[in-house]
C-alpha cells in the first residue's frame, strides 16, 4: 500500500509538472516534492530541472539550487543543465558543468556533445568548437545523428561552408533535418544559390520538404532575387499543404516583395487566413522599399483599425523608413509620438535614427540636434553621421562642426566624417575652411583628399583645385582609387 501510495504521488507530481506555466507554481510543485521526499528521485527532480532550465518562463538559477541537492544526479541531469546554459546569457557556464560531469567520473554521451556544440556556435569560438569536435572523435560519437547535424550548424556558424559541406557529404543518407541545416548553412554564409541547388538536389533525392525547409529557401530566394525559383517553390508549398502555417506564407510575401512582385506578394497577404503582426510588418516594409509610401502607410493604419494585431518596434520602425523615404515629416512626427504613448512601445537607437534622418533630410537639422540630445541612450555614430549628412545637404556648417567633434570622440579615424564637414563648407563657398578640414585629414594619414572632397561636394575637379589655390591652398597628388570608398548612400 505504502508503495502504491508513493508511486501515485510520484504520478500526480509529473502530471503537474507538465501543466506548469510559470516559475510560480513551479515553486509550489517544488515545495511538494520535498515535502514528499522526492529530493533525490533523479526522475521527479529532473522534470523539475527541465522546467527551470529549459522552459521559456524558467530560470536557469533557481535549477542550479535544485541540482546542487541532488547528491548523484545522472547523465539526463547534467546534460539538461548542460542545454539549459546554452540557452542562458551565459552560455560558457555549460563548459563548467561539462568539466564538473568530467570530474564525476559520467561519460559525456551524444545529447552533451550536441549541446556544448551548439555553445560553440554561439560563442563563435572557433577554437573550443573544434577541440569538442575532436573530443567527439575521441569517444566515437562524431557520427551519431545529433552530434553530426550539430557539428555541420556549428561550422556554418563559424562560416566555414567547405567543413560543414564535408561533413554533410558524410553521412550516408541524410534525413531531412540533416538537408535543412546544410541549407540554412548556406544562406546563412551567403551562397544562396548554392542553398537553391541544394534544395533542388533535396527534392531528387525524395526528401519531402516541411516548412523549416520552405522558410529557408524562400529566404535564399529573396537575397538571390530568384523571382521565378521562388514561384516554383510556392508551387511545390501548394502541393503540400504548408501554405497555411503562418511563417511560409510571411516568406513568400517577403521573397515576393523583395524580387519586385508586389501584385503576387499582396495576393499572398490578402489569402492568408491567419495573420500576425509579422505579416502586417513583412507587407508594409515590401510597400515602403519599392517606394509605395503611401500604400504602405494605408496598410498600416488599416492594421490599427482593426485592432486584431498590436503593431511592435519593429512596425514602427518600417513606417518611420516610409516616412523617411516618403519625405513626410508630420508623418512621422506623428507615429514617433503615437509609439511610445498609445502603444507603450520605448523608441530604441534605430528608431530615433530613423527621425533625425526624416527631420534631417527636410531640413530640420536643428531640430533633429535636440532630439537626439532628448534621447536616453547615448548616441552612436550612425545617428551622428546621419544629422552630420544633412548638414552637409543644407549647408549648416556650425551644427555640422559640433557634430565632427563627437565623431572625433567615437570613431576619429573615420574618414567620411572629414569629407562630409568638408563637403559643407565647400557647398557655402567657404575654402579656407576647407583647407583646414583637408590639413587635419592629411595629420591623419587619410589620402586623395582633393579627388574626394570635389566629389562628394558636387564640383568639377578642375574647378575644385582653382577654387583651392585661390585660397592659398597647396594640393596634394591624387589618384582615382578612393572613388570607389566613398560611402554609396550620401
Amino acid at each position: 500500500m505504502v508503495k502504491r501510495r508513493i508511486e501515485v504521488e510520484e504520478e500526480t507530481v509529473i502530471y503537474l509538472l507538465k501543466k506548469c506555466f510559470c516559475m510560480k507554481d513551479l515553486k509550489q510543485i517544488h515545495a511538494r516534492v520535498i515535502q514528499l521526499g522526492f529530493e533525490q528521485n533523479v526522475f521527479v527532480v529532473g522534470k523539475v530541472i527541465v522546467f527551470c532550465a529549459v522552459a521559456e518562463h524558467g530560470d536557469v538559477n533557481y535549477a542550479v539550487s535544485v541540482f546542487q541537492k541532488v547528491e548523484n544526479p545522472d547523465a539526463f541531469i547534467w546534460n539538461t543543465m548542460i542545454r539549459g546554459f546554452g540557452k542562458a546569457t551565459d552560455p560558457r557556464r555549460a563548459f563548467d558543468f561539462y568539466k564538473r560531469m568530467q570530474e564525476r567520473g559520467l561519460v559525456a554521451d551524444n545529447f552533451t556533445f550536441s549541446f556544448l556544440l551548439k555553445v560553440c556556435g554561439q560563442l563563435g569560438s572557433v577554437l573550443l568548437g573544434r577541440q569538442m569536435h575532436c573530443s567527439a572523435l575521441k569517444h566515437g560519437l562524431d557520427s551519431h545523428v545529433f552530434v553530426r547535424n550539430t557539428l555541420v550548424h556549428m561550422y556554418g556558424v563559424f562560416k566555414d561552408i567547405e567543413r560543414s559541406r564535408q561533413l554533410f557529404e558524410e553521412i550516408p543518407s541524410p534525413e531531412l533535418v540533416s538537408w535543412n541545416i546544410m541549407i540554412d548553412c548556406h544562406v546563412s554564409c551567403g551562397k544562396f544559390k548554392e542553398a537553391l541547388d541544394m534544395f533542388s538536389r533535396m527534392l531528387k533525392f525524395g526528401i519531402d520538404p516541411d516548412e523549416v525547409t520552405f522558410v529557408v529557401t524562400l529566404s535564399a530566394c529573396s537575397s538571390l532575387g530568384a523571382l521565378d525559383f521562388g514561384r516554383w517553390v510556392h508551387s511545390c508549398i501548394g502541393n503540400t499543404g504548408y501554405g497555411s502555417i503562418i511563417e511560409v506564407s510571411n516568406s513568400l510575401i517577403d521573397m515576393y516583395a523583395k524580387c519586385g512582385a508586389l501584385e503576387e506578394a499582396y495576393e499572398t497577404f490578402n489569402g492568408m487566413k491567419n495573420k500576425t503582426t509579422v505579416t502586417w510588418n513583412t507587407m508594409i516594409l515590401g510597400l515602403a522599399s519599392h517606394g509605395c509610401v503611401n500604400e504602405a502607410l494605408v496598410l498600416f493604419c488599416k492594421m490599427l483599425e482593426q485592432k486584431l494585431w498590436a503593431p511592435d518596434g519593429i512596425t514602427f520602425l518600417v513606417v518611420l523608413h516610409a516616412c523617411s523615404h516618403g519625405g513626410m515629416v508630420d508623418e512621422g512626427r506623428r507615429f514617433f509620438d503615437v509609439m511610445n504613448k498609445e502603444y507603450h512601445i520605448q523608441p530604441t537607437i534605430k528608431h530615433y535614427g530613423c527621425m533625425v534622418d526624416i527631420l534631417g533630410r527636410a531640413g530640420f537639422v536643428e531640430e533633429s540636434y535636440r532630439l537626439i540630445s532628448s534621447m536616453p541612450m547615448q548616441c552612436n555614430a550612425i545617428v551622428w553621421r546621419t544629422l552630420l549628412a544633412a548638414c552637409r545637404l543644407h549647408g549648416n556648417v556650425e551644427l555640422g562642426e559640433q557634430i565632427r567633434k563627437q565623431l572625433l570622440e567615437l570613431e576619429p579615424d573615420h574618414s567620411s566624417d572629414y569629407v562630409l564637414l568638408a563637403n559643407a563648407y565647400a557647398s557655402a563657398g567657404q575654402w579656407n575652411e576647407v583647407m583646414r578640414v583637408r590639413n587635419s585629414m592629411q595629420k591623419r594619414g587619410f589620402r586623395n583628399l582633393n579627388l574626394v572632397i570635389a566629389l562628394w561636394a558636387g564640383i568639377p575637379l578642375l574647378n575644385f583645385v582653382g577654387r583651392m589655390r585661390a585660397s592659398g591652398g597647396e594640393l596634394l597628388p591624387y589618384t582615382n582609387t578612393m572613388v570607389f570608398s566613398l560611402p554609396p548612400n550620401v
